[in-house]
């Protein structure tokens, strides 16, 4: 495996981290400390763009955009390279991500895989953007007229995007918004600032065109910069419902995506396939240290099998290898910080003093949070209702499918659920009945595909990811008729 010291030195040396109107610049603003989340020691210090170069930032990209959008095979000739490009520089992007998100070798290379067919997928969608004919002969008195509709850009899109994806979520956004024919200002995560820079060094060296993708770093400060222009026209964010909330309502009439937080559950019925489940629902609970929103946090089983499930689970959990990320055979790393894993520490802790077992796990070292297993888990404790983000999966039972369906659906939240089952009337009825973006028969609730549509319902956000369906999502359909006597 390549060293990682080796491939974050040139990046680290690297003095101009924002991108604007097709030029690198320093941050003019705060400069914050990037650690390495599991040594928990400084790897770089990066500058936050200030409010007059965010300022420049939407100058820049509005202005390129009047000037128009290259044409929808360049713009997939542009995305076809970069993919290219990011399986050429695998290695340096598992480097970056492992130092500055904490993922495993498994978890930054599976990253990198979604992101290229993330990539393949917007430039498919770019070049075969088009919009419908409309029958209007088969309307009264419309004999001799014509009508067809076109998807057009919106303009500039803002992309505000999380620490947990880093590579994949941010090209979830810029690919599509660039293939619809957007002009695009990137503000990744101040927590993983450095895969962000990386993918979007290897979009210019893939031909972007000036003006159609900025990058500007930093936290709050400059998101707020952001949606304080009207020129801004839509905003694509991935994050807390609390900030999502805040963004919308700065917002206002302009557009937006959002996929915000969830608390996901995986229903196992008493006729799973057990062998078939929980491998899945492990890796589901614990990859990525539990910071991905469909993460399992809780694990509706049926009161038949609940014994058997724990055995295995306990077994299969506390197998686990976790720790430094840099180890090959790594399963759980740490969290994004430590006084993440410190919250999820107290979590368990009072969920155990309330009654709750704890199964495996529940210990911290730094930032690393042992995976956790916990049963008798009730909907009153913090573990049980609000969303933990960190390697913990809780066991609940159930006996009616009423009574699974009802827990789902008694939180706020609606991203995802898995369902364990081998009876399709069963599986079928709860698809209708679950409150959620996503139903996943016979996967978990994390079993996204990057060209499905991805989103959720109630406070989990509203929009969809995946290149097809988020290009509708950015471009506005306008309507043109034709009468020809």
């Amino acid at each position: 495996m390549t060293d990682t010291n080796d491939i974050l030195e040139p990046v680290l040396a690297e003095a101009n981290p924002l991108l604007i109107d097709g030029a690198w610049e320093a941050g003019e603003g705060k400069v914050f400390d990037l650690l390495n989340k599991y040594t928990l020691k400084p790897i770089a210090r990066v500058p936050s763009a200030s409010d007059s170069q965010v300022a420049r930032v939407i100058d820049g990209a509005h202005a390129a955009f009047s000037k128009g959008a290259p044409t929808p095979y360049e713009r997939g000739a542009v995305l076809d390279r970069a993919a290219a490009l990011v399986e050429r520089k695998r290695d340096e992007f598992v480097a970056v991500m492992q130092a500055e998100a904490g993922f495993t070798a498994s978890d930054a290379s599976g990253e990198v895989s979604r992101c290229i067919q993330t990539l393949k997928l917007s430039a498919e969608e770019a070049r075969r953007l088009a919009g419908d004919v409309i029958p209007l002969a088969g309307a009264p008195n419309q004999a001799g007229r014509l009508a067809f509709t076109l998807r057009v850009p919106l303009g500039v899109v803002a992309a505000i995007t999380p620490f947990n994806s880093p590579l994949n979520t941010v090209t979830h956004k810029v690919g599509p918004a660039f293939a619809a024919g957007n002009a695009v200002i990137l503000k990744p995560s101040s927590n993983t600032p450095l895969t962000a820079l990386k993918l979007v060094e290897v979009l210019v060296e893939a031909g972007m065109p000036r003006g159609f993708l900025s990058l500007v770093q930093g936290g709050g400060d400059v998101a707020r910069a952001l949606l304080a222009d009207e020129r801004v026209r839509f905003f694509a964010f991935t994050g807390s419902t609390e900030v999502g909330r805040s963004i919308q309502m700065a917002a206002g009439l302009r557009r937006t995506q959002m996929e915000l937080g969830s608390i996901a559950f995986t229903i196992l019925c008493a006729d799973a396939d057990l062998d078939r489940a929980l491998p899945k629902i492990v890796n589901a609970g614990y990859r990525k240290a539990g910071q991905v929103c469909t993460s399992v946090q809780i694990l509706l089983v049926q009161e038949d099998i609940a014994p058997d499930v724990i055995v295995q689970l306990k077994e299969r959990v506390r197998a686990l290898p976790y720790g430094d990320p840099a180890r090959d055979d790594t399963i759980v790393g740490p969290m994004i910080a430590e006084k993440e894993a410190k919250r999820v520490e107290t979590w368990v802790s009072d969920a155990v003093s309330q009654g709750a077992e704890l199964l495996a796990g529940g210990t911290r070292q730094g930032a690393v949070m042992a995976p956790t297993l916990l049963s008798n888990v009730s909907p009153d404790m913090k573990v049980g209702a609000c969303e933990i983000f960190g390697p913990v999966v809780c066991v609940m039972t159930f006996c009616t499918l009423d009574e699974a369906v009802a827990r789902v659906n008694a939180t706020p939240f609606g991203l995802a659920t898995g369902i364990f089952t081998n009876q399709l009337t069963q599986a079928f009825d709860m698809a209708q009945r679950l409150e959620v973006g996503g139903v996943h028969i016979n996967e978990t609730s994390s079993s996204r595909v990057d060209m499905m549509p991805y989103g959720g319902s109630k406070d989990s956000g509203f929009g969809r990811e995946g290149p097809h369906y988020a290009i509708h999502e950015m471009t506005e359909e306008r309507i043109v008729t034709i009468s020809t006597i």
